[in-house]
């Protein structure tokens, strides 16, 4: 457990660095017993991803293959992972699930938090898989020990592409439910441990996006965005999170040939959003008015920001070599553990390679600015990283931003007929499956 202490800064330098994250919703308790259960679809980087809502140090239960694992099980152990043994690896070893359940028992009637995800696998799939009981045992165990029931709190992680370096991610904490009702009843009590199975399914259903199938993303998340914009709903991602569902939902019954009026409403939900790409528009942008005295304010309010786009083309040029190395060898090294894993091995491997990049330019940099010079130029070299990827995103912001003026601005009639078409199909939406 030599590295834990240190997990809650890498797993922010690590996810922030990675992906345009954002976190939302409730507080996880900064102190005392804490079972936190989150959705696996992105291998080893889910328990930063986890760490970062949870502002404090959680311990995870993960499968003893990685225990083993040649390039990872170094951090698997220096982090205080406890093993998982899991049948599909080798039956022979699950009776050992005994000890690692009894050392997560211990640690939580301690008051440490501890992470599992009870799909109990991490894949690419467009929604959640059915949960294995271990999670529901390991809490019911624990809670003879402390006592009585503990907050078990949902953590849904959301991600557009997670796969693609920048993209964005989402972290939704949930609120604890209720199960003190079961508290008592003990890990031995197979009815006690399904009922709570079932209470974390529905807890997490609540704040993870479950698509029948990953083309239906562009599709619902369309209609949740023209509702919002158009009827004024919450922007709290756990209504949005429901309002994506919903579409999902409605989707479903339109394959299954329940509902004639949502097939419409999905043609024209296509439509509309093939259009608003083309034009560089959203939803959103539709509902703003567009004065040319705001758009000369907001553009001398970014000179500063342009005039740092040099920084950005230096990273560019410092820094594509390791870039395009950690993204073949995490493509290579992910392999045999799927495509999930792949943007794990770029973060593990990039964080190595590109620390040994900094020394090697600083080392190239010391023979012609001196011993100190190379120093300054090692520490230097990571905050130039870190603002040419700030710059970067601020600058494809801009280039939106001032795209979307020009079109609202010269091509007034077609964004009109846009607005028109997107009110219309926001009512339709409401009389179909979302409620106020």
């Amino acid at each position: 457990m030599w590295l834990s202490f240190l997990m809650p800064a890498l797993s922010r330098l690590a996810c922030r660095t990675y992906y345009r994250l954002t976190v939302a919703g409730a507080s996880v308790p900064r102190t005392g017993p804490v079972l936190l259960v989150a959705n696996h679809t992105n291998s080893l980087l889910d328990p930063p991803l986890v760490v970062v809502a949870a502002k404090r140090n959680v311990r995870f239960m993960a499968k003893w293959t990685l225990f083993t694992h040649p390039g990872i099980s170094w951090l698997v152990k220096a982090v205080g992972s406890v093993p998982v043994y899991r049948q599909q690896d080798d039956p022979k070893l699950v009776a050992q699930n005994y000890d690692s359940f009894r050392d997560v028992h211990v640690a939580i009637s301690q008051g440490y938090a501890v992470g599992i995800f009870p799909e109990g696998i991490s894949h690419s799939r467009s929604r959640m898989q059915p949960f294995k009981t271990g999670a529901a045992r390991i809490a019911l165990g624990a809670a003879e020990k402390t006592g009585g029931a503990f907050p078990i709190i949902p953590v849904g992680l959301v991600f557009r592409d997670r796969r693609t370096f920048r993209s964005a991610a989402r972290v939704i904490v949930g609120e604890s439910f209720a199960w003190s009702d079961l508290a008592t009843r003990g890990a031995g009590d197979k009815e006690a441990v399904r009922e709570l199975t079932r209470r974390m399914d529905t807890a997490m259903r609540t704040v993870t996006l479950n698509l029948h199938d990953w083309a239906d993303e562009q599709l619902v998340r369309c209609a949740e965005q023209i509702w919002r914009a158009e009827l004024g709903a919450s922007s709290d991602p756990r209504d949005e999170i429901d309002r994506l569902n919903a579409a999902t939902v409605a989707l479903a019954r339109l394959r299954l040939g329940e509902d004639n009026a949502w097939r419409r409403v999905a043609r024209d939900l296509r439509a509309h959003d093939r259009i608003l790409l083309r034009l560089g528009l959203t939803p959103f942008s539709l509902q703003e008015r567009v004065r040319r005295e705001a758009a000369v304010q907001w553009l001398l309010g970014r000179l500063p920001a342009l005039a740092l786009v040099p920084l950005e083309f230096l990273g560019l040029l410092l820094f594509w070599i390791p870039r395009e190395l950690a993204g073949a060898i995490g493509v290579r090294m992910a392999r045999s553990e799927g495509e999930d894993a792949v943007p794990t091995f770029r973060v593990l491997y990039g964080g190595v390679i590109f620390i040994a990049w900094f020394l090697l330019l600083a080392i190239a940099s010391s023979f012609l600015i001196g011993a100190w010079g190379g120093v300054l130029v090692f520490f230097a070299l990571p905050a130039i990283a870190i603002g040419a990827l700030l710059v970067g995103d601020s600058r494809r912001f801009s280039w939106a931003v001032m795209r979307r003026f020009f079109v609202m601005r010269t091509q007034r009639v077609r964004v009109q007929a846009l607005r028109e078409r997107q009110r219309a199909i926001a009512q339709r939406l409401r009389e179909l499956f979302f409620t106020t």
